[in-house]
């Protein structure tokens, strides 16, 4: 008598493993795609760089998120994200103005340095 229990006890629990799934399968289909995003108009506005980092990413006011696509554009062109840890950004001579005199910074502390360059 006591298998009989224990099978019962096997075919509750698979049907639980079951019921689970298709919870999850309901949140999937419950995500809405296709919204378009609006973004916001601080960051379009145009900023102007100072000296130290027009250097890099040229000295005409532009958005904050061109910005970021010039200095990752620099930095990708001259190799200076860390092989090792990806996150990390090696400063060279024209970078190390604009992260403070750092030699290495992560990307995360990049936008917070410069952000100090912009008005």
């Amino acid at each position: 008598m006591a298998a009989k229990k224990g099978g019962k006890k096997a075919a509750k629990k698979g049907g639980a493993k079951r019921g689970g799934a298709k919870k999850g399968g309901a949140k999937k289909a419950a995500k809405k795609g296709g919204a378009k995003r609006v973004p916001n108009a601080a960051f379009m506005r145009p900023m102007q760089p100072d000296a130290a980092l027009s250097a890099v990413v040229g000295g005409n006011p532009m958005p904050r998120t061109e910005i970021t696509k010039k200095l990752w554009g620099y930095i990708k062109r001259n190799n200076l994200q860390d092989a090792k840890e990806r996150r990390m950004i090696n400063a060279d001579d024209k970078l190390k103005p604009v992260f403070g005199g750092k030699g290495k910074v992560s990307m995360f502390e990049m936008t917070k340095l410069v952000n100090k360059h912009i008005k």
